[in-house]
């Protein structure tokens, strides 16, 4: 069920792909075969995405426009169902006694788009690359399981070796995994789109195949016209069960989602993604059938850059204190048109792990407690913040809504910090200069607590920006890598997350709905568990 396995930053305000996103499709998705009409297997529909923050390289996409289109180009080892247990997808199989040494066997007959084999040394040598500290990937952190990932990735100085000695190709169809120690869970990391593989001629010109991405996936790269479109086909042999339906998809940009939302209405755009805050109230009396609210897994949260004065040596009680300010139940009843839930929890409803009232009343609006605690906390410094937020996502009404709680509720001011899209966003983010907090939305990339905990709260994790680092949490998330078994690994990092409420590296809002919509011109529509659409299933009506 390709669709339903990973995300990341997402760029939405309803979708976050946790990711995100953490794939999907199957029979837990719903849809319906919208529209009758003669259908043309050839035809060619756009959905709304927008612009990717780097060149199209499966290790350099940690946020979601970017993702949306390498999972596109790209199949991976594994994949999800609805239900989050694994499937297989270019692999045969995936092996382990110990969870230590990994031995993953390939299927037979897949080519790159360009007619090369997919191989062992597809992968090993794609991973290889992604890792090493000199092609400056945003997401290398994720190879870092793998023995003798700091030989390619020194905290300081010159890469040692080009290779870690975790990876070894036995033949064309079989290499082998060696994790510096077991990770039970490690498999399911695997359907996130890092881990492609990669043709021979990527590492003579990676520059050019990021404009130009050659994979092994559903759909074939056409073109990009930056800012604007990006525009893919179908791929005739592609050896995947989840072939397309269609004869290609063009990812269209727009700057605002409200300018999206009126191409979809004069059917110049067939699927939007998101439909922004203004115009949800009239979804329904302008789409119908057509206008569709679906829960995937997905958080939205408002982050402290702790690198910054404000926060650096903050007392949590502060970050609790604000986020009991919050009132979110009636913010998303009203702002949100009631297609956000308020969130109980660091991690997605859908994902194994998830743990309902782990937060106490943390969570919970409580304007005297709020004020209780924030001066028990020494105060906000400043006694103002800043939430960042990308322009072009929708996000501009409930980021105001949550200024006003917190400024209501509190004292504290609070303002809006607009940035023009989300790459700008993301670029800020990066270069760690948020003057206060940021939105933050975090899609799963594999369906288990631990995508929602470590992958973001890890002090060296990739999905860090924020500059949060703690041992005891690094410790806890440890232990749960450390696990006996899978089942083990989740309650272990269920006991993580109660330490994390006490320490907030972030102050969770709630859970993501896509409130999708589509055109008259294609017919089922689907989302998968990324609050992204299932490409392959989109059917084009003949004109």
């Amino acid at each position: 069920m390709r669709g339903a396995k990973s995300a990341k930053w997402v760029a939405i305000a309803a979708v976050v792909a946790l990711g995100a996103t953490a794939c999907g499709g199957g029979s837990g998705d719903s849809g319906s075969d919208n529209g009758k009409g003669e259908v043309d297997p050839k035809g060619i529909f756009s959905v709304d995405v927008g612009e990717p923050q780097n060149p199209l390289q499966p290790a350099n996409a940690k946020e979601s426009n970017g993702s949306k289109v390498i999972r596109a180009i790209f199949s991976q080892l594994v994949d999800f169902d609805d239900k989050g247990k694994i499937i297989y997808e270019n692999a045969e199989s995936i092996k382990t006694e110990d969870n230590k040494v990994w031995t993953v066997t390939l299927r037979d007959g897949w080519k790159f788009h360009n007619g090369e084999p997919v191989t062992a040394k597809s992968y090993v040598d794609a991973w290889n690359w992604g890792a090493n500290i000199k092609n400056n990937q945003t997401n290398s952190y994720w190879f870092s399981d793998i023995k003798g990932f700091e030989d390619v990735h020194p905290e300081k100085g010159e890469p040692k070796s080009d290779k870690m000695s975790g990876l070894k190709v036995i033949d064309d169809k079989t290499f082998t995994i060696e994790l510096s120690s077991p990770i039970p869970y490690f498999e399911y990391k695997l359907g996130y789109d890092v881990w492609s593989p990669l043709p021979s001629g990527f590492f003579k010109d990676p520059e050019a195949y990021g404009e130009k991405p050659v994979g092994n996936g559903p759909y074939e790269f056409v073109k990009w016209e930056h800012k604007k479109q990006i525009e893919v086909k179908t791929y005739a042999d592609y050896k995947g069960a989840d072939k397309p339906k269609n004869g290609g998809v063009i990812f269209k940009n727009y700057t605002t989602v409200e300018a999206g939302y009126q191409d979809l209405l004069s059917n110049n755009l067939d699927i939007i993604r998101q439909i922004g805050p203004k115009d949800l109230p009239k979804r329904k009396t302008d789409l119908g059938d057509r206008a569709v609210d679906e829960p995937y897994n997905a958080v939205q949260s408002i982050v402290p850059a702790f690198y910054t004065k404000q926060w650096k040596d903050i007392d949590p009680k502060v970050l609790q204190g604000l986020s009991m300010a919050i009132d979110r139940e009636t913010i998303t009843k009203t702002v949100l048109n009631g297609t956000r839930e308020p969130a109980t929890s660091f991690v997605a409803k859908g994902v194994a792990g998830y743990q309902p009232g782990i937060a106490g009343d943390i969570l919970t609006y409580n304007p005297d407690k709020a004020k209780q605690l924030i001066k028990e906390g020494g105060g906000v410094p400043g006694n103002k913040i800043f939430i960042q937020f990308n322009a072009d996502g929708g996000h501009k009404e409930w980021v105001e809504a949550v200024c006003n709680s917190i400024r209501k509720a509190t004292g504290v001011e609070c303002a809006g910090d607009s940035k023009p899209d989300f790459q700008t966003d993301l670029d800020t983010r990066d270069a760690h200069k948020v003057k206060s907090m940021y939105r933050g939305g975090w899609v799963q990339d594999y369906p288990l607590n631990v995508n929602f905990m470590r992958d973001l709260y890890g002090s060296k994790a990739a999905g860090n920006t924020s500059g949060f680092a703690d041992k005891e949490i690094d410790g806890l998330f440890k232990k749960g890598d450390n696990a006996k078994d899978l089942d083990s690994a989740i309650k272990a990092y269920q006991e993580a997350e109660k330490a994390m409420f006490e320490k907030m590296p972030a102050i969770p809002l709630w859970y993501y709905k896509a409130n999708y919509g589509y055109s008259t011109n294609v017919k089922n529509v689907k989302f998968d568990n990324n609050g992204d659409p299932v490409l392959q299933d989109v059917e084009v009506l003949k004109k």
